[in-house]
């Protein structure tokens, strides 16, 4: 069996060795153009008169174009129908294309595209949040409400009770590869496209409206991409169409790639937010009634905001049963780039929000915040009706860990001590979340308890109290963190995936499906399951470039669902290949089929024992069909948006963190020195491929929440808009000590080998990094002030936050 081996990426010995070709490597024509946008200066104004007469004298110039080019300006919207390629008359922030310079290379086009003279009539531009609410701007005629229970009762009779306001910043992608595309015009006027994105079938639609093509005339191939993590799901489309129209215009094949500066001010960036909470709880911790509020910053356009902020208020609960909630939810419209997807895609900002909460709780409590976290759990696998029990100690633990000299490790390593047991949730034997899903495979008490004792949580926690008391400078903390994450696509329709597989008559397999690879490894895992089907080494299965030619209208490659979707199409037609294979090799031999067996490369049957490609031969030979399509949708999913209620997932994913930093309370400077995860995969398709995920995730959510910072200024100009001025984490900020295990149990649903998703979850196990610096900040006061840590907890918002605790607020 392929499926479960720790195989290295397919193409990792390309990468290293710099041959894995990105469409940038991919010689085009000698006669091919390139493309760069002349963008707004002022983030909301009246174009009163565009001069552009330096722009076409520029030497390389071929073509400029403005909206007054087009009949109809072409739409790059992923939803609403409100982003038109060019600017119409008003630009709607800092950024924004207003006219599309064409040339002879991509140094010429953007010298060129510097050169226009714009004049604007500028008008009030909404920059925050806070302009937005005073001007009622917004995507929703109001904000979206879910509410269980009463809160507001609960909450008012509770023996205990906090409040507080919470501001969560933005995120840059920053993938490697920036946004790029190419364009080949075809005879007959149809067009084929190389584009950088997630979502093939969205950049097939949007080209081919802008060409006014039926989609068949479009096709767009993607090989590969260097990242995406969300931000290629819909910002692809601009370069695409410009792309598009400029080559239908000249006749000739037309390029465009962002630089950086450019891709980081035009392209959209993770939501942020402030949440406004308020919570009752009693003696223990353990919440009667909570209310969040959640003021969504979502720029310009709508692009994917609505269903982002859902699913923040799908994740507001994380692993706890919160008997009465109300969240309410605005999605606000600011003259700001438009926010967009990114990893987690509204889960994390709706998770921290929780988790703020049990932070707020144990401080007033004065308790162990993992013990307000634990008393607050869902109820365990075992004690929810029909759940099978998970073993507290899984066997078959995979785990990565990084080796440190032992002076960088300052933690004691004594055994976890237990915190206690849980009592059982008044509500009978079905727990329902804030939107009325019954919880039944929750395992968070018992993978909690395994990280616990596999971190020395407690005996740490310990030390570091010890510790704390002598280091009037230096001061850490801990803070173990859980994770529920729902997995399956909130719009229903998109929980579908198609896959073709070919088996030639040498024996040679060939793959085709639609997920994109972007560096995580969804082609190797997808071959992995394809070659186990038909008992083959991975390595006998050729990846090809996802093509919307070969399987029609896919899915984004999102929401944690590519293996989920694609490796169950992809096995559904290997299968079926296989199963005429049986068919046809069982009868030679007059034996029923299902007593055949694929394995090893090898075709057992009747005694006898042939090698995969002689058999391929023989029913080549015998006018067998062997090509297949295949096709998977998810099941068991049904919700209905507007009540905010059903059963938008299949299943949830888990995890839990337990991270140790240390803080300067002089300067702020503050740095992980240890990250101990534990991580729900399910049956693991590829262990090896699943712990990179994991560690890769941790560091970019603990990077959201400590170091990136997005600054805009009173204009709208984005000022951290390069490497110099916008602080991602490098490979010296990881935990000098860092350990991964993974949760060996397999999914309870029937997804492809019984494993779970791994793009996404992982993300939110960085919260425990935030919860962490918390907890240092606390340790500098008497414990009558909360930190009330922003994020990203910068260096300088360790420093203020230290500075309330020691002068009491």
């Amino acid at each position: 069996m392929s499926i479960g081996k720790s195989l290295p990426h397919d193409a990792a010995p390309l990468h290293v060795t710099g041959q894995a070709r990105y469409i940038d490597d991919i010689p085009l024509p000698s006669d091919a153009l390139h493309l760069a946008f002349g963008l707004s200066t002022v983030a909301h104004g009246d174009i009163t008169d565009i001069d552009l007469t330096a722009v076409r004298a520029a030497e390389g110039v071929v073509a400029v174009m403005t909206a007054a080019d087009f009949t109809e300006v072409p739409d790059c919207s992923p939803s609403l129908g409100d982003e038109p390629l060019l600017a119409t008359g008003t630009v709607h922030f800092v950024g924004q294309p207003v006219f599309l310079v064409i040339a002879t290379s991509h140094l010429a086009a953007r010298k060129a595209a510097r050169l226009g003279k714009i004049t604007y009539r500028e008008r009030p531009a909404l920059l925050t949040v806070d302009d937005a609410l005073a001007a009622n701007s917004r995507f929703e005629n109001g904000p979206v409400i879910w509410t269980k229970g009463d809160p507001v009762r609960a909450i008012d009779s509770a023996p205990h009770s906090v409040d507080g306001s919470f501001e969560v910043g933005g995120q840059e992608h920053f993938y490697l590869e920036g946004q790029v595309a190419a364009c080949l015009p075809q005879e007959g006027g149809d067009m084929v496209v190389l584009s950088s994105t997630q979502h093939p079938t969205e950049i097939q639609h949007k080209v081919a409206h802008a060409l006014h093509l039926p989609m068949s005339g479009v096709r767009v191939e993607v090989r590969r991409m260097g990242g995406g993590f969300g931000g290629k799901e819909s910002q692809g489309n601009w370069l695409a169409v410009a792309c598009a129209v400029a080559a239908r215009a000249t006749g000739k094949p037309c390029k465009m790639r962002y630089d950086r500066d450019d891709d980081m001010v035009i392209t959209g960036k993770r939501h942020d937010l402030r949440i406004l909470y308020r919570a009752g709880f009693d003696d223990t911790g353990k919440l009667t009634g909570v209310e969040f509020t959640h003021l969504f910053r979502c720029g310009w356009s709508m692009d994917l905001s609505l269903p982002v902020a859902d699913r923040a208020m799908l994740h507001a609960d994380n692993c706890y049963l919160l008997p009465a909630v109300r969240i309410e939810s605005h999605r606000l419209k600011t003259n700001t780039t438009s926010a967009t997807a990114f990893r987690g895609f509204g889960g994390p900002q709706g998770m921290i929000g929780i988790e703020r909460v049990m932070d707020h709780v144990a401080h007033a409590l004065r308790l162990d915040p993992l013990a307000v976290r634990r008393a607050n759990f869902y109820r365990a696998m075992s004690e929810t009706a029909g759940g099978p029990s998970a073993p507290p100690h899984p066997p078959e633990s995979i785990s990565a860990k990084v080796k440190v000299e032992p002076e960088a490790d300052l933690t004691s390593r004594g055994r976890a001590a237990s915190v206690g047991s849980h009592a059982l949730p008044p509500d009978g034997a079905v727990q329902t979340t804030p939107f009325q899903m019954p919880v039944e495979d929750f395992i968070g008490h018992e993978l909690t308890a395994e990280l616990e004792h596999t971190s020395d949580y407690q005996s740490r926690r310990a030390a570091i109290a010890a510790w704390n008391a002598k280091s009037p400078i230096l001061k850490r903390g801990i803070a173990l963190t859980p994770v529920k994450f729902g997995i399956s696509f909130t719009l229903t329709h998109l929980n579908q995936a198609g896959a073709l597989v070919h088996v030639y008559q040498d024996g040679s397999v060939v793959l085709n499906h639609g997920g994109t690879e972007m560096g995580q490894g969804l082609f190797q895992k997808v071959a992995q399951v394809t070659a186990s089907v038909f008992g083959l080494d991975a390595s006998a299965v050729k990846i090809t470039a996802t093509d919307t030619a070969k399987v029609p209208n896919t899915s984004a490659t999102a929401a944690s669902s590519g293996s989920d979707l694609n490796g169950m199409a992809a096995q559904a037609a290997a299968t079926t290949i296989r199963d005429r294979m049986a068919a046809f090799i069982a009868e030679k031999h007059q034996v029923a089929p299902e007593t055949v067996r694929f394995k090893d490369g090898m075709v057992r049957v009747a005694g006898e024992e042939y090698d995969f490609p002689r058999v391929a031969a023989w029913a080549y030979q015998a006018r067998v069909s062997l090509s297949s399509t295949g096709f998977y949708a998810t099941p068991k999913i049904t919700w209905d948006r507007l009540r905010g209620q059903g059963r938008p997932f299949l299943y949830f994913a888990y995890g839990a963190a337990v991270t140790e930093v240390v803080i300067d309370t002089l300067t702020g400077e503050n740095r992980i020195l240890r990250a101990d995860l534990l991580h729900d995969t399910g049956a693991s398709l590829n262990p090896a491929l699943d712990i990179g995920q994991i560690e890769g995730a941790y560091v970019q959510g603990a990077g959201w929440l400590t170091t990136e910072e997005l600054v805009w200024d009173a204009k709208g100009r984005l000022t951290t808009h390069a490497p110099s001025t916008y602080k991602i984490p490098a490979c010296s900020d990881r935990p000098p000590v860092f350990n991964v295990s993974l949760w060996g149990k397999g999914n309870r649903e029937d997804t492809v080998g019984k494993s779970k998703a791994v793009g996404e979850p992982p993300f939110m196990l960085g919260i425990s990094a935030l919860y962490a610096l918390s907890d240092a900040v606390a340790a500098c006061g008497d414990g009558s002030v909360y930190p009330a840590l922003d994020a990203p907890a910068t260096a300088e918002r360790v420093l203020a936050a230290v500075g309330r605790v020691r002068n009491h607020g």
